[in-house]
């Protein structure tokens, strides 16, 4: 086992990249390039760096030298010939060859896009432009890079010993949550926390805890490299850019109430069991549901990502009644600021009512909350989001209105487009 202390120790003399791999990424980041590969290959989208915890000032605490550094090494990554096998061939929601070949071989000629970077008020700008299957696989490295470069800062003036206790308190911390989760029956809790996770080496050793501690209740990773390596699931579907960009391409009102259901058209042709897992909350949950086809509602299950997530399931079960789906066949999988008190609160709740599932992500690679001083370890909010899209500004409403983005008259208009009206707020924990 890796003595995650040292290592970071000797990251003062930088033995370790941040992003070892293009497959250091997360699995529905590949599943959604490939469909954008067939469908939307040409479409030019602008992703943005966002971090939405101002009091955190980045520019102050990262080194610009270090991130260009890191970034450009990300640039000279090439797929591997294991890694490029591994794709190839592995079964993943068991069917062979998910990847075609032809995507395969754009991948393993990929090298991803430049970047353009600046300092503007305390934060990095951190842009990305081009076609979108290209641009898209750089939100996933650009998140873990500043995370880590973050985390690195803080440790950086720390001893030897300073730190082995720091990671013993972090894994005694962590391990206390495994613990809490064991009793749960039939629990299935899967990693989703590569984009915020501390760094690439605790993301790896939270997942083998996992392993270790829930045995088979504890489903995969969804970080790619991970899986390979662990020999376990990788897990994930598909995410909120995809309807963001869709709407942003559409040309009128009637198009642009029609895109989300465009999105999952296009996946249901790909996709079949576990990954038709629909994803509702981009542009308001009740309102995608009301005007959803009816060949939805036979679709496998929901990801609740926003707003109230018992909420959020009470309303597709009520959706799945009326369709005349049982929701007892349905998978709800549950993704949104979880930690060990809402996985037990929610599983207790909807557990032989639909099959619960939960994607755990920053709460379980990232909790280093009351370890150091001033608390300068907490996970905080940053994401790397698609902004425009054919010159186009995409808009995020959410069933949270505080995790809603975009132009402001473009929210408005979509807000009366989606018909989205008094929404109540969540605190955005991460």
């Amino acid at each position: 086992m890796v003595d995650i202390a040292t290592r970071v120790w000797n990251h003062k003399w930088k033995i370790d990249p941040i992003v070892r791999s293009l497959i250091d990424t997360d699995f529905y980041k590949l599943l959604m390039c490939q469909s954008v590969f067939r469908n939307h290959p040409d479409t030019t989208v602008q992703f943005s760096l966002i971090n939405r915890t101002k009091s955190i000032r980045l520019a102050e605490l990262v080194d610009e030298g270090e991130l260009r550094e890191q970034l450009d090494y990300i640039r000279s990554l090439r797929l591997t010939r294991g890694e490029s096998t591994w794709l190839r061939g592995n079964t993943f929601y068991g069917k062979r060859q998910m990847f075609t070949p032809a995507f395969m071989e754009w991948f393993e000629n990929l090298q991803l896009p430049p970047y353009h970077l600046e300092k503007r008020d305390g934060q990095y700008e951190l842009t990305f432009e081009g076609t979108w299957p290209e641009v898209m696989l750089w939100e996933i490295p650009a998140l873990a890079v500043i995370m880590e470069l973050r985390s690195r800062a803080v440790l950086k003036d720390m001893g030897k010993f300073e730190l082995q206790v720091l990671y013993a308190r972090a894994m005694t911390k962590l391990w206390e949550k495994v613990d809490a989760l064991k009793p749960i029956q039939d629990l299935r809790v899967a990693d989703f926390g590569t984009r915020r996770r501390h760094s690439y080496l605790w993301q790896d050793w939270c997942v083998q805890a996992m392993m270790e501690g829930l045995g088979n209740n504890f489903t995969g990773t969804s970080n790619c490299r991970i899986a390979m390596m662990r020999e376990i699931e990788a897990i994930g579907t598909n995410a909120h850019e995809l309807p963001m960009v869709y709407a942003a391409l559409a040309e009128n009102d009637d198009a642009l109430r029609q895109s989300p259901y465009d999105v999952l058209a296009d996946w249901h042709e790909e996709h079949d069991g576990n990954l038709r897992i629909i994803l509702p909350d981009t542009y308001g949950t009740k309102g995608f549901l009301e005007g959803a086809p009816d060949w939805l509602a036979g679709w496998t299950g929901i990801r609740v990502d926003s707003g109230d997530p018992a909420t959020g399931a009470e309303v597709a079960i009520d959706w799945w009644k009326a369709r005349g789906e049982d929701p007892k066949e349905k998978l709800v999988i549950f993704s949104d600021g979880l930690d060990v008190d809402k996985i037990r609160s929610l599983h207790e709740q909807f557990a032989g009512r639909v099959r619960v599932s939960f994607g755990w992500g920053t709460m379980l690679t990232n909790d280093f909350k009351g370890l150091v001083d001033d608390d300068a370890l907490a996970p905080f909010s940053l994401v790397c989001k698609a902004v425009s899209a054919n010159g186009r500004p995409t808009v995020k409403l959410s069933d949270n209105p505080r995790k809603a983005m975009g132009p402001a008259a473009e929210i408005a208009r979509y807000k009366r487009v989606f018909g989205v009206g008094a929404q109540e707020e969540q605190e955005v924990v991460v």
